[in-house]
């Protein structure tokens, strides 16, 4: 019973489930290991990696370790193996462990058993444990001890942990390696015994020295052992080395390409084919021109197939380098090249019409590179041979609905977009190609063909009318086969390219055919995928009508409110479609009509959170969009009061009095600057929420950017033209339209941004402020804005990458609302523990490089005689950076509270990424502290208070008080 307690406690608990503490959980599991049973011992060992995924903190953690451990004392060898199989598990948890030297002992206790099963188990525990204890010295003789044992099972045992010890400790690596080296010269070591003991050698890197001695070793042995496993495995080994030292990968790279050329042995040429193709994703910058030619011979006499493909793909891992550049451009000291059509580029253009798909997808993706990389003029040839290359490619795999031709396929087009984004003149006849292909291929290559067609209409909007027509057509005959799952991903894809080429504006034929369609085969979640697509590329109208139809075909009320929200977003920004120039009367209705809609949206969206799926970074979004339209409207107002509220007679006069030129446009001017002030206020909350979304892909910070500079823009402008047109600057935004845009929706708004500045700056050096021409200036600003369609990407519907902090503190209080006791004259150590959780695709976007404590003080209510309080006594206000390790950080923090009363501190994380952009994603932490006064002080104070209030009971006259 306590077991399946004990596995509900640890399996994921669903919404509205309680949750027991780790304590209570730990407890079921101890119940269990001291069970008479060995099913439920074992079963009880096993459940430990949960607990420690579930409760990821040293305390626990600590307590577990030491549990399992005298499970390894006592049990035996089957426990021990389970012990064994949970401490690899859970090896980033081993450095959480409090007491090391306890858990140490008693682990090695077994050491000393006479069953060499046993001992062999001890040694890969300890092994296992190296991160934590590298220097540990008996640890180091049992291990050197144990590789001179009879028993194989505690060799092989002895050798996986001298292998750990050397990755983790200096000391061990040089104090074995030569022990490592007479064993396997020794002639009593068996073959087998010498494959295995060969890898240790990988991890001598901890000086230069013993990289060296441990690579004349290696180079003796591969002379000495000519067969193809000792070469093999020697030749694996010395590539590790390199990796490592770092200073020996040019030989390496060299005494790969000679085995390539000179042995004849396939699996000596696979393995140095796999390693150099490590070696060129490692350190491309050191192939020399020299290296990459000796490829390219190989490649070019080589007559069997699947090396030629594995050199291909070491040169199409290079040309994607600097590699491509050195060899094409070699030094200063170097002779030129005799022709334009080098070895490479002849390997390149045979293989791309090889019998082989895979190779000529290598051939293709080298072309490719070859033609971007080299800026020369008299590269045509090279790139038609390319758009070529990818032509027959194209035909071949399109044709075929197997994984392999899909991934070929993939690969190809992936080349021909990246050369087209470089070569944009190329972009007409690659489109075409694409549209005739798209006819007659299969499903599964048709999606593929979509992907790469949206990819080039969001490059080149312009080619997007050309090929409207053919992908209407298309759309009509989609849905004629069978609904499999292919073709409900060629349905979005078809409708996504058909959304990006028509920008924005569907014709009422193009909804009806994709209608059709859908009704037709499409199931809801295809429905609703097409939908998303129309709200990512600006066609509300469309989305709004999918989302209606889609409301009432949910099984949750959850999913009712959040598809009606986005029905209330789409037809809101619908609203704001119409919009024309010069329109202000109908702009402000058509912002009211927004408006409206949007507080409808935001209502349904809060109904549409969970504690599960809080939509914060969806409400926030919205939030600033009301406010931003708000304000826009409001600045409408403002400009229409120039007419309404114009300027009185004596607004010259009092603008000389005060010395305010501004003065003399009334009370127009005061708006003005409070307009300012609140797009430069919508601008900072922008930011804010662009630096709480950490998990986001880069379009939507992107989008998020824009809209923080459009509210820049609009405060700019109302400086420009009204308030300060003398002192205003356009050279900071001048470099706005040199931004390569990667969406439309980016470029249409960096359209708007430049246009706006242009017209501004004509106006301000022209006209005095403030007149008719500088208003309508402004209103024509905000309408342009209105006009573009906003575009929700992908974060406000689809979570890629989920990071969380988790934090612990200590002291903590026993309850909640419990204040923690502190005298004044001590200082508190506060010690902050963290855990960093990850969803399922942890550093997609971008990765935690350190966290970010702020812990701060302020006093809540003071106690005590009231005297002055110097400010800094009053709080307290530090910050420390530390680095996860296994997502995990622990810092101390040393607070003051001399002043008595209450006092609330607040722990805030933020995190660093690599680029050392900091992220406000949080959590924070409050918790009470009470300051008290020190016994001694008490003390002091009451003495001190009884004192004066002895004189005060009445005047004692004295023998001596009349003669004073």
């Amino acid at each position: 019973m306590s077991l399946s307690t004990a596995r509900s406690f640890l399996s994921e608990a669903g919404y509205g489930e309680q949750e027991l503490d780790a304590n209570s959980a730990l407890m079921e599991l101890d119940k269990g290991l001291r069970s008479g049973k060995l099913g439920e011992q074992c079963e009880a060992v096993v459940l430990f990696p949960k607990l420690f995924q579930k409760y990821p903190f040293p305390i626990l953690i600590n307590s577990a370790f030491l549990k399992l451990a005298d499970i390894f004392r006592l049990g035996n060898n089957f426990l021990r193996l389970c012990v064994l199989k949970v401490t690899q598990q859970s090896e980033k948890h081993l450095e959480k462990i409090l007491n090391v030297d306890e858990f140490v002992k008693r682990i090695f206790s077994v050491i000393h058993s006479n069953d060499p099963v046993a001992r062999a188990i001890t040694l890969r525990m300890l092994g296992s444990m190296a991160s934590i204890i590298p220097e540990r010295k008996n640890a180091h003789h049992s291990i050197r001890q144990s590789l001179d044992s009879h028993d194989n099972v505690e060799v092989e045992a002895a050798i996986f942990a001298a292998a750990s010890f050397s990755a983790q400790s200096k000391d061990f690596a040089a104090g074995i390696c030569n022990k490592i080296g007479e064993m396997i010269q020794g002639l009593d070591t068996p073959v087998e015994l010498k494959l295995k003991l060969i890898p240790i050698l990988q991890h001598m890197h901890h000086n230069a020295g013993l990289a060296s001695s441990s690579r004349q070793l290696l180079q003796q042995l591969v002379t000495s052992y000519p067969s193809t496993q000792m070469v093999i495995v020697t030749l694996h080994t010395f590539t590790q080395l390199a990796t490592s030292s770092l200073i020996d990968i040019p030989k390496q790279i060299q005494l790969l390409l000679q085995y390539l050329k000179e042995d004849p042995r396939k699996a000596v040429k696979r393995l140095s084919i796999h390693d150099l193709k490590l070696l060129a994703r490692k350190a491309p910058h050191l192939w020399t021109k020299e290296n990459t030619q000796a490829m390219c011979e190989c490649a070019l006499s080589i007559p069997y197939n699947s090396l030629k493909l594995g050199m291909l793909s070491v040169l199409s891992t290079l040309s994607g380098t600097i590699a491509i550049k050195q060899y094409f451009n070699p030094g200063a000291g170097s002779a030129p090249a005799p022709s334009r059509t080098t070895d490479l580029v002849r390997l390149a253009q045979e293989c791309c019409y090889h019998s082989n798909l895979a190779v000529a997808a290598h051939g293709v993706t080298v072309l490719s590179n070859i033609a971007i990389s080299c800026l020369e003029k008299d590269l045509l040839q090279l790139e038609q041979d390319t758009v070529l290359g990818v032509e027959a490619l194209l035909v071949l795999c399109s044709q075929d609905d197997g994984s392999r031709a899909q991934a070929i396929l993939k690969t190809a087009l992936a080349s021909l977009v990246k050369l087209l984004k470089s070569r944009p003149h190329l972009s007409p006849s690659a489109v075409e190609l694409l549209l005739c292909q798209l006819r007659s291929a299969r499903d599964g290559a048709r999606v593929l063909l979509c992907h790469a067609l949206a990819a080039i209409a969001m490059q080149q909007p312009v080619l997007g009318e050309a090929m409207l027509g053919d992908l209407v057509d298309l759309y009509r005959v989609a849905g004629s086969s069978s609904g499999s799952g292919k073709q409900q991903e060629l349905l979005v894809s078809l409708a996504t390219v058909v959304f990006v080429a028509s920008q924005a504006s569907l014709s009422a034929e193009v909804k009806m055919v994709i209608k059709q369609q859908l009704e037709k085969v499409a199931n809801g979640w295809t429905v609703y995928r097409v939908a998303r697509q129309a709200s990512r590329t600006g066609c509300h109208e469309f989305s709004g009508e999918l989302y209606q139809s889609l409301r009432t075909r949910v099984a949750s009320e959850h999913f009712y409110f959040w598809l009606n929200a986005l029905k209330e977003f789409a037809r809101a920004e619908q609203c704001l479609s119409g919009l024309e120039d010069g329109d202000y009367s109908g702009a402000m209705s058509a912002i009211a009509e927004a408006l409206r809609a949007y507080q409808k949206g935001i209502a349904s969206l809060t109904a549409a959170s969970t504690p599960l799926s809080p939509l914060t970074f969806q409400c926030e979004f919205v939030k600033l969009r009301i406010d931003t339209l708000q304000a826009l409207s409001q600045l409408i107002c403002t400009c229409n009061s120039l007419k309404t509220s114009p300027p009185p007679a004596i607004a010259t006069t009092i603008a000389l009095t005060s010395g305010n030129e501004l003065q003399r446009c009334g009370r127009v001017s005061t708006q003005m600057k409070l307009s300012m002030d609140e797009f430069r206020s919508l601008a900072g909350c922008y930011a804010d929420l662009y630096q709480s979304s950490f998990d986001a892909d880069p379009a939507t910070l992107r989008n998020v950017e824009l809209q923080q500079q459009g509210c820049l823009l609009i405060s700019h402008v109302i400086e420009a033209l009204i308030l300060d047109p003398h002192t205003a600057s356009f050279q900071e935004y001048s470099v706005l339209g040199s931004v390569q845009a990667e969406s439309q929706y980016e470029q249409r708004m960096m359209s708007v941004f430049s246009r706006v500045l242009e017209e501004v700056e004509t106006l301000s050096r022209k006209h005095p402020p403030v007149s008719y021409l500088h208003t309508g200036c402004l209103c024509n600003a905000v309408i342009a804005l209105l006009k573009v369609p906003l575009s929700f990407q992908r974060y406000f519907f689809q979570k890629l990458q989920s990071t969380s902090i988790k934090l612990a503190l200590s002291p903590s209080p026993r309850s909640p609302n419990e204040p923690i006791a502190v005298q004044n004259n001590q200082q508190l150590a506060l010690k902050v523990e963290g855990v960093v959780q990850h969803g399922s695709a942890p550093g997609l976007f971008r990765k935690i490089q350190s966290v970010c404590l702020n812990v701060s003080s302020t006093l809540q209510s003071k106690s005590g005689q009231e005297y002055k309080i110097p400010s800094e006594n009053k709080t307290n206000e530090i910050e420390q950076r530390v680095e996860p390790h296994n997502d995990y950080f622990s810092t101390q923090f040393l607070l003051n509270f001399s002043i008595l009363g209450s006092h609330t501190v607040t722990v805030e994380a933020s995190v660093v990424d690599c680029s050392g952009i900091e992220w406000k994603t949080g959590p924070r932490t409050t918790m009470v502290i009470k300051s008290l006064e020190d016994p001694y002080s008490q003390q002091l104070r009451h003495q001190q208070q009884s004192q004066q209030a002895v004189p005060q009971a009445g005047p004692q006259r004295s023998v001596y008080a009349r003669f004073q």
